[in-house]
């Protein structure tokens, strides 16, 4: 039974980046505003503690994959996270051992961890200055820059089409 490598750990991950879009405008925190529910959603127990180690791995994740900071910046984020081993029928399996309100943050961290190790320069910050959104590209050029074409993209291609194209006085 490992319950280290769950797929649905990069949904985890994906939604805890994606925590402070913007809304008409105004940057919105959804783990400020019904952060105890949204912890739960995701497998915690939605303690204001839980939500507090989900803030600060976001904030810390969100520098990292845009670049303002080092990947090593968030070393102190794995301060008691241990992976134990256990025997299974197929081989080793590995179990995330770390209080039980440092879960969902730690499984944050070991799902960035993986898809760093997987698909390396596929998680990325919406190319759209304007958006907070993060996505993971799985295309198979790896060309993706949007977090949606149907919103950011065709946004940005938009202001650029009137760009070139409006009179200039």
């Amino acid at each position: 039974m490992s319950d280290v490598a769950a797929p649905e750990d990069e949904v985890l991950l994906l939604d805890l980046l994606n925590s402070t879009p913007v809304v008409d405008g105004g940057r919105l925190d959804l783990l400020t505003t019904g952060g105890e529910a949204w912890a739960r959603a995701h497998g915690g127990v939605g303690s204001a503690e839980e939500v507090s180690h989900l803030r600060q791995v976001r904030d810390g994740l969100q520098a990292v994959v845009r670049g303002t900071e080092p990947a090593d910046a968030l070393t102190p984020l794995l301060a008691g996270v241990r992976l134990r081993p256990e025997v299974a029928p197929n081989g080793l399996a590995w179990s995330l051992d770390v209080e039980e309100t440092r879960r969902p943050a730690a499984r944050a961290l070991l799902a960035w961890g993986r898809v760093q190790d997987e698909m390396p320069g596929r998680l990325r910050a919406c190319a759209n200055d304007e958006c907070r959104l993060f996505l993971l590209d799985r295309s198979r050029p790896n060309t993706a820059r949007w977090c949606s074409m149907k919103t950011c993209g065709n946004r940005l291609k938009a202001r650029r089409h009137y760009q070139r194209t409006r009179p200039t006085d």
